[in-house]
């Protein structure tokens, strides 16, 4: 006998028969669609690219290169199986000294060593997503919220809402000031929660941005900072990009401003760091809290339990961070190949008359395609959207699924693929921009206008290599196809 809807949500928890995950996103749709039929130069020349993974694929070849040179980093290699015993037994949820002493000299060299951390205040989680809700549960109850300034990453609302109750309140912005945060924009979320008889208990800001692949200014640093001390609510800031950062103006962490800012109440004050974005290691897991309260400090620690990092992955990454020539190289290799990366794709787009807010970090643009809908909704956004997953063969974001206010907004990954990859892609891209001249007009036919969109594209994309530029660059990996992930 099979168990109706109703029985299975007597069975099992809210959780278990709830969609607060959020996968039924279009954000995570893409996914689904890259993943049921994806790209690869021979096997599958008219698969879907994968332009919605924010991946660092950039700087493999050092890696590598370092592996072999440092056997003894593996304790699964003979040069390093003497150790094989010690980091199999060690449990303490605390980590590995070594490890919390190189990730703390790391996150200050990503810095520009302008500030120092401290390896006791590094806590440890699975991945950024863990991090994010480890800090939710330390700071809010179920039913509080976080400000949040839009467009912002969809998988917060998973990763701080869904399994601890907390609510995400956008912070209005857009692009007439190039959606900066305003003074005015936050008082006006507070007052909006205030009415609703929400309790805020902080602020959550991501720099650089995803989506935007901007920096906050210092001036705007200030400006969080002494709102939040003001309203007596936290701030916590996600830097998981702060090494992407490729030209001025330069990254400035929170850290800086409150070693400048006498006044800060540092309690208020939280960083969630990560590898996956900066060195590239999203399948190693390796999230950090980096609190400036005591108690969180304490709280965070004991939740790691149920996140901690490997001790292999421990052993292994405190053995590459600790070599401070190779973290030099790569840290300016990795920005170096970035800035050239952006550059290649954001001037081809603009050849078309495509065009991405101006942006100097992340492994993203922010696309504008507003004057390729029908007209300026999201349901609009939706169709084209559509068109580029199933026509066009793209996995882009949709800004709707950032929260973005406006329609026509995409986010366009460039850095996890091989420099050919993403040659096709910007063929696909540009193609399709100029095949749709005409049907950016709004016509009086929907009919005329859903099938304008599909032009030729069946019998195009069989020519997607032959008219690539093809820069298949020596430090760039062989493209791999990454299975469905949140990032």
């Amino acid at each position: 006998m099979g168990f109706t809807l109703s029985n299975q949500q007597q069975l099992l928890s809210k959780i278990a028969t709830g969609n607060g995950h959020g996968e039924n996103s279009p954000y995570f749709d893409g996914w689904k669609a890259y993943d049921s039929d994806p790209f690869h130069p021979t096997k599958n020349p008219n698969g879907v690219i994968q332009m919605g993974l924010a991946e660092n694929q950039m700087c493999f070849d050092l890696i590598q290169e370092w592996i072999l040179n440092n056997p003894e980093a593996s304790i699964c290699t003979a040069a390093g199986v003497n150790e094989f015993k010690d980091i199999a037994i060690f449990q303490d949820y605390h980590g590995l000294p070594e490890f919390r002493n190189s990730v703390a000299n790391f996150m200050g060299k990503v810095r520009g060593n302008r500030v120092t951390f401290d390896a006791d205040r590094i806590v440890m989680s699975g991945g950024a997503t863990g991090a994010h809700e480890m800090i939710a549960f330390c700071l809010a109850d179920p039913g509080d919220a976080f400000l949040v300034p839009v467009p912002y990453y969809p998988g917060f609302d998973r990763d701080l809402g869904w399994r601890t109750g907390v609510q995400l309140i956008p912070v209005a912005c857009d692009s007439s000031n190039n959606f900066k945060v305003t003074r005015a924009a936050l008082e006006a979320a507070y007052e909006k929660a205030q009415k609703a008889n929400i309790r805020v208990k902080g602020l959550l800001i991501t720099n650089p941005s995803n989506p935007l692949g901007t920096v906050l200014d210092r001036d705007t640093l200030i400006s969080l900072v002494t709102f939040i001390n003001e309203k007596k609510i936290h701030l916590v800031c996600d830097e998981i990009y702060a090494a992407t950062v490729f030209s001025q103006p330069s990254f400035i962490s929170i850290a800086e401003i409150i070693e400048e800012n006498i006044g800060c109440n540092r309690n208020l004050i939280h960083i969630v760091y990560s590898l996956s974005k900066d060195m590239g290691f999203p399948g190693f897991r390796v999230g950090i809290v980096y609190s400036y309260n005591d108690a969180v400090v304490n709280c965070a620690r004991k939740m790691s339990s149920f996140g901690l990092v490997s001790t292999q992955t421990q052993h292994l990454i405190a053995s590459m961070l600790s070599d401070n020539e190779f973290v030099k190289r790569f840290i300016a290799q990795s920005a170096k190949r970035l800035k050239t990366r952006h550059m290649r794709f954001t001037m081809g787009l603009a050849q078309v008359s495509t065009n991405c807010l101006k942006s100097n970090g992340g492994l993203f643009v922010w696309m504008d395609l507003r004057r390729l809908l029908k007209e300026q909704t999201f349901e609009a956004e939706m169709v084209l959207w559509r068109t580029i997953i199933h026509e066009v063969k793209l996995n882009v974001s949709p800004g709707s699924s950032f929260h973005c206010p406006e329609p026509g907004w995409f986010r366009v990954c460039f850095a996890n693929m091989d420099d050919k990859t993403m040659e096709v892609a910007l063929t696909r891209i540009r193609t399709f921009v100029l095949q749709n001249k005409e049907a950016i007009v709004p016509r009086k036919s929907n009919r005329l206008w859903h099938s304008n969109l599909r032009l030729s594209f069946q019998s195009r994309r069989m020519d997607d290599t032959m008219m690539s530029p093809c820069m298949m660059s020596p430090h760039t990996p062989i493209p791999q196809s990454p299975l469905v992930r949140a990032t």
